[in-house]
């Protein structure tokens, strides 16, 4: 069943008589529960798909259907409860609050997600119940983007929407993370969507989707992913 569904989308940006397009008509559809990679060099427009994707940014024609709904037509106030409660987000940057502590960070989402789940089993999960108390700083990067992906989940998400998830970690932590990231669509079943230009992780992938230019160049299913120990690193 598809979770994702883009129709005929393209943005534009514009600057004076100058025109951007990062997104040029695109077409894709993408199924639910999925681990997908989004391939393409910097500049490719995967960033605007993922923005598009979160409600972080609308399209400048077309239609964007996330779960049966279009989201093309949400105003401000509905895309901001889209936010809230249909997708997470995994950023490069960590985005936690240095004077919260780890569990207050994730339990920040108590105050805008309708039915997140608890803070202290999801650390438990990305293998962080020890460090419930410490602050951000006190933490490696690699815990903290496991903080960060905590956070994403406990807003009990359909999607989650990884932009370069590490792309600032070094080769045993991003390993670690790319683990969870896996088995969080393998066994708990939800849509993981990774934009990167790491052609590594896209050998993981149920679906590999390749943009160039602006546009979907291709959409391909693999039939035997590998796993993250089964990739050269």
């Amino acid at each position: 069943m598809a979770i994702v569904e883009l129709k005929d989308v393209s943005r534009v940006y514009r600057n004076g008589e100058h025109e951007q397009r990062a997104l040029d008509h695109v077409d894709l559809s993408l199924e639910e529960g999925k681990f997908i990679v989004v391939l393409g060099q910097s500049g490719a427009g995967k960033s605007t798909l993922l923005n598009l994707l979160g409600g972080l940014d609308s399209p400048t024609e077309g239609t964007i259907l996330v779960g049966g709904r279009d989201i093309s037509t949400l105003s401000a106030n509905e895309l901001a409860d889209y936010r809230a409660d249909a997708v997470g987000f995994v950023f490069q940057s960590y985005n936690l609050i240095p004077t919260l502590t780890v569990i207050e960070n994730v339990a920040l989402v108590k105050e805008i997600a309708k039915n997140p789940l608890s803070s202290h089993d999801m650390l438990n999960a990305v293998g962080l119940s020890d460090h419930i108390h410490n602050f951000p700083s006190e933490l490696s990067g690699g815990e903290q983007q496991r903080v960060s992906i905590a956070r994403a989940l406990a807003k009990n998400p359909k999607i989650l929407l990884c932009d370069e998830p590490t792309g600032a970690l070094d080769s045993e932590t991003g390993v670690m993370v790319l683990k969870l990231l896996l088995s969080m669509a393998r066994e708990m079943g939800k849509t993981i969507i990774i934009v990167t230009h790491n052609q590594n992780i896209a050998k993981m992938a149920d679906t590999i989707v390749r943009v160039k230019n602006g546009k979907i160049i291709s959409c391909e299913n693999q039939e035997h992913p590998l796993s993250v120990s089964e990739v050269d690193w």
